[in-house]
């Protein structure tokens, strides 16, 4: 006789799961409020008219508030697809909002199907919208053993790369087969110059199945958190996506770089209550989403319309299934959590900073020990980058590095001190004192990312300019801390401002590279992409955000900067510690101590490398508008070489290793919004030299 799991199916897992010794699915699906649940299943031929529909009888295919059946494959042999209708109390101003006519999408679905009558609208309005739902693929999904898949390690040399897919390639200038423009296979063809240049971890932004009528071209409006979005595939055919998301990591990993996906757990694209029904709140709304005290309206802590009831049992659950399942089935590395801080709501919107949940959960969970955890420490409501975020040992985006770095190289007053604290590695806000024992390295340093102005355009324009996101200007922050150089935009602008343009990129690059922490950097920043002034380019799927490749061959001088940049950061391993430099490091002004007045622009400081048996290094800072001597404090005539002066032309700019120029005098005098940075043999060094 065969064992009830056999006849009624098993709560676990949740999804559809191919039961190979049975020749059958199982299909689980967690709803603690519905009243009834019916499984419809669809043939290649129809999807708007299921084959088969199976009615679930809560006495036997129901197990706590998990629905649950089994279907052996010979009695459904033309199934393909499937969805859910699910029936309940209809009642919005409890939280309720079933409608047992909407066709629903499985949250654990592995791949998903849009019909060509597929409809956002449909989903938007009461009533059926079959033939117009998103819909789960049921065939068993492709194996794969990943042999010879071994997934890198970067520690001090980890150098991100923040990407987007479909941007990255989709230009025609790009340089990869037509046919993989834009998709992942198109990232895999790019290896060789991601080599080059020198990173060792990319950073996806969303690649998780997105709602392809929702405006958004960054990805950040999720559909499902266990299928790859679909038209980042390059052929058109289901588990298409899923099997060159894999070709492409199998790809990285062999070139030695990681593979971070950007994650977004804290909403979904369903949106406010006028929003579309596709899947949890159909399912089970009051589960999955935060609801306001009057229960028909949605708490709004992530800025888009809905936020995701984090500390739930089930949507706990789910984002843990989720993470395990990119972690194990597509051997991705690590994950930056998007507005990471909604992790810490309470139900009632309270903060909860002792012991999140979800935090903790992925914390102590040993499958997911190895994982690189990076998370944006705010969300709309709450600030707590640093040690106000409760995953200690999590990696964070520091904010305050980008803004104070910004202010800094624009000129604002008052900056010395806190420029200290950024190349220091941020130790106000990562202290790694017995309480806390934070590390620098968790300081995820960057000046640019997809949100807000690109690097180009934050020395090229002092306003924004998003007219053609449809929002009359007003979307995007204002708070920019960007100079345009002296003149806005490129029409008509003058050689000396295109000159100082490139001079102030190469600072920012210097400032990113030579600070302790780890760096990170957007994709087309180092050839001075642009994206003529948005900084907001959320909607804009089209050549304002897609990488124009012709800027490689005109700013290869730019790409080459980056390039010796990173080599030269990875070449000293003083710069980038696992604690910070302490001891090591002396600040000094252009004479002496540093002016740290509030109109004071100059600094400078010495690190020493014989603790990393590294060579010393001496960096002088100048963002005045006018030239200033330094006079170097540590300094012998002849130890010291110049490597690197932003002010000089390419190749002048950035001496190879060993064609580094000797300095005769103790006297540098830096031009107008220039760096330096020198190099010589530790006095270990010397030492140790034949005679």
């Amino acid at each position: 006789m065969r064992d009830w799991y056999a006849r009624e199916g098993s709560p676990s897992p949740l999804g559809v799961t191919w039961i190979e010794d049975e020749a059958a699915y199982n299909f689980a699906l967690y709803s603690k409020h519905a009243s009834a649940l019916t499984l419809l299943l669809y043939s290649e031929v129809d999807l708007s008219i299921p084959t088969y529909e199976y009615r679930l009888d809560p006495l036997a295919n129901k197990s706590g508030r998990i629905w649950h059946c089994r279907l052996r494959k010979s009695a459904i042999p033309d199934a393909r697809y499937y969805g859910y209708q699910v029936a309940g109390l209809v009642s919005p101003e409890q939280g309720y909002r079933f409608d047992p006519q909407k066709i629903l999408l499985d949250p654990y679905a592995r791949c998903v199907c849009f019909p060509t009558r597929f409809s956002r609208a449909a989903a938007s309005e009461p009533g059926s919208n079959a033939g117009r739902a998103p819909l789960g693929l049921i065939a068993t999904e492709p194996q794969d053993d990943w042999a010879g898949d071994v997934a890198p390690v970067h520690r001090s040399d980890l150098v991100i790369y923040e990407l987007h897919v479909r941007g990255f390639t989709r230009r025609a200038n790009s340089g990869v087969a037509p046919a993989h423009r834009g998709s992942f296979l198109g990232v895999a063809e790019k290896i060789p110059y991601l080599k080059e240049l020198g990173i060792t971890a990319v950073e996806l932004l969303p690649v998780m199945q997105q709602d392809p009528q929702e405006d958004n071209y960054w990805g950040y409006m999720l559909l499902n958190f266990f299928s790859p979005h679909h038209e980042y595939a390059s052929a058109d055919k289901p588990f298409d996506a899923l099997k060159e998301f894999r070709t492409m990591v199998r790809a990285l990993h062999a070139a030695g770089i990681e593979v971070l996906l950007d994650v977004v757990y804290n909403h979904t694209a369903e949106g406010s209550e006028e929003g579309p029904t596709y899947s949890y709140r159909g399912i089970d709304n009051e589960t999955y989403y935060l609801l306001e005290q009057d229960r028909r309206r949605y708490r709004n802590d992530s800025g888009t319309g809905n936020t995701l009831h984090c500390g739930d049992p089930c949507v706990r659950k789910m984002i843990l299934d989720s993470i395990r399942f990119w972690r194990a089935e597509m051997h991705v590395d690590g994950f930056r959590f998007d507005l990471a801080s909604i992790f810490t709501r309470n139900e009632d919107g309270s903060i909860n900073l002792t012991d999140p949940p979800v935090i903790a959960e992925i914390g102590g969970d040993p499958e997911l020990e190895q994982l690189r955890l990076i998370a944006e420490a705010w969300d709309p409501a709450t600030y707590q980058l640093g040690r106000n975020f409760p995953g200690i040992s999590w990696l964070q985006w520091n904010g305050q590095f980008r803004d104070d770095v910004r202010a800094f190289v624009k000129g604002d007053p008052g900056m010395v001190p806190k420029l200290m604290s950024r190349l220091y590695g941020s130790c106000d806000l990562f202290p790694d004192d017995l309480v806390h024992a934070y590390r620098p390295y968790q300081s995820v340093n960057f000046v640019t990312c997809h949100d807000g102005f690109c690097l180009y355009d934050l020395v090229s324009y002092n306003e924004k300019h998003n007219q053609v996101n449809g929002h009359s200007n007003l979307d995007g922050s204002d708070f920019n801390l960007s100079w345009n150089c002296g003149w806005e935009g490129d029409a008509g602008a003058p050689p000396e401002v295109l000159t100082l343009r490139k001079q102030q990129v190469k600072n920012f690059c210097a400032l990113l590279f030579l600070s302790n922490g780890t760096p990170m950097f957007c994709a087309g920043d180092e050839f001075m992409n642009t994206q003529k002034g948005n900084n907001n380019p959320y909607n804009q799927d089209n050549e304002t955000t897609w990488l124009d490749w012709d800027l490689l061959a005109r700013n290869h001088d730019v790409f080459r900067f980056f390039e010796n940049m990173i080599a030269f950061r990875k070449a000293h391993p003083s710069i980038s510690r696992s604690r910070y430099w302490r001891e090591d490091v002396c600040w000094h002004g252009a004479a002496g101590q540093p002016d740290l007045s509030g109109d004071s622009h100059s600094l400078a400081f010495f690190l020493s490398g014989e603790a990393e048996n590294d060579e010393d290094i001496y960096m002088m800072i100048n963002a005045g508008k006018e030239a200033l001597t330094f006079f170097i404090q540590q300094r012998q005539p002849g130890e010291w070489r110049r490597v690197v002066d932003t002010s000089l032309p390419s190749p002048e700019d950035f001496s190879e290793p060993g064609a580094e120029i000797n300095l005769e005098t103790a006297e540098y005098t830096l031009k107008a919004r220039s760096i330096v940075v020198l190099l010589r043999k530790t006095a270990m060094r010397w030492s140790s030299v034949p005679r």
